[in-house]
């Protein structure tokens, strides 16, 4: 073999990322990798240009580019002056994909309006299910009758009050692989935005729980970014616990995160008190990226040492960098992952992990996913 060339078997090896040449096949046919050039023996030789596309593909599969999305990319090259023309392309592939989201919410919301039916509703619910399979719905006379099934289904509603964990027991994936304290935790996250799809993004490392408890039992400082998250936090246990409560941005007129956002920025003594934010602290953001990564930059310039960082603040660009600074961290940490988030979720997290504490105090059940590690 010439020097510098590498059979498909060889490409796939150097790539790694779990490429086969099945996978470096289809992308051929996709367009995404140029035909390569053919050996005497018929052999595909590739070259190291091929090996950087190839990898690039990989590294925007990874970060959730759909393979359409990923050629879109790479028919632009970077020197060349076409970045409005790359980013029309790319609005209307999110607009596709938001399309395609609405309908399978929709599709969804359908399967949650029957399968979220507690036992109260499941006598309605078996003649309603019972219809749908004869219902014709190519007619009006057949849309009518969807609405009078759903109307009959809802009746149901006022006769008593939801059973919440029965509901989320039909709904919720498996997570069995999960500890009962972090079941618990993402269950009390669901409920608190009703989305079940929330669970796919729930990611903690293996110490955080073990490091809460312990922090929380030693009645550890919670430090918030705005006053909106402390007035969502469960005071009465934090006083139980010891547990003191400290804003940031102790601004009572800051309430979202454009207005923390700018507050942050404009004021250096708000950035002056994540410096001084005591060891062994639980830090809970909910609003402001930016509080979030200034909190990353202390630890890594050994600041401080909170023993728990929650970071769940809202944006569509810094937000989710942040998260994935925090996720570099060698602290313990807690996140929703890409743009979720907000006071609300971050605040419940911190509930749902004293909840446990208190009324599961010697509950050993998250060690067992730290040993796995």
């Amino acid at each position: 073999m010439n020097t510098g060339l590498f059979t498909i078997k060889e490409l796939t090896d150097a790539v790694g990322g779990g490429i086969t040449p099945r996978m470096v096949r289809h992308y051929h046919q996709l367009g995404l990798l140029p035909h390569p050039a053919r050996s005497p023996s018929n052999y595909r030789l590739y070259t190291d240009t091929d090996v950087i596309r190839l990898q690039r593909i990989v590294a925007l599969k990874q970060q959730g580019f759909q393979l359409n999305h990923i050629r879109h990319i790479l028919e632009v090259e970077p020197e060349t002056d076409t970045t409005k023309t790359l980013t029309a392309q790319l609005q209307q592939q999110y607009r596709t994909v938001m399309q395609q989201i609405s309908q399978l919410r929709q599709t969804a919301s359908a399967l949650e309006n029957l399968l979220g039916r507690d036992r109260h509703c499941q006598i309605m619910q078996a003649e309603v299910l019972s219809q749908l399979k004869l219902l014709e719905v190519e007619t009006q006379v057949g849309l009518g009758g969807l609405e009078q099934l759903w109307s009959g289904l809802d009746a149901e509603v006022h006769n008593h009050a939801e059973a919440f964990q029965e509901s989320l027991q039909r709904l919720l994936p498996n997570l069995s692989h999960r500890s009962e304290i972090e079941q618990h935790l993402i269950a009390q996250l669901v409920l608190a935005c009703g989305d079940v799809s929330l669970v796919s993004f729930v990611n903690l490392n293996p110490g955080a729980i073990a490091a809460s408890r312990a922090a929380l039992k030693a009645g550890c400082d919670i430090v918030v970014d705005i006053p909106t998250v402390a007035a969502a936090l469960d005071q009465t246990r934090l006083a139980h616990l010891g547990c003191q409560i400290i804003t940031l941005i102790d601004n009572p007129h800051v309430t979202t995160a454009p207005e923390a956002e700018i507050e942050f920025w404009q004021r250096q003594q708000w950035r002056e008190k994540v410096q001084q934010v005591s060891q062994g602290s639980v830090l809970v953001v909910g609003y402001a990226p930016s509080v979030l990564l200034e909190i990353c930059t202390a630890i890594e310039q050994q600041n401080i040492q909170p023993a728990l960082v929650i970071g769940l603040p809202i944006g569509f660009s810094h937000a989710p960098a942040a998260k994935r600074r925090l996720m570099q961290q060698k602290i313990p940490w807690l996140t929703v992952e890409g743009t979720l988030g907000g006071g609300l979720l971050a605040a419940t997290a911190l509930n749902a992990l004293v909840e446990s504490l208190i009324d599961k105090p010697d509950c050993h059940c998250y060690l067992s996913r730290v040993i796995e590690k």
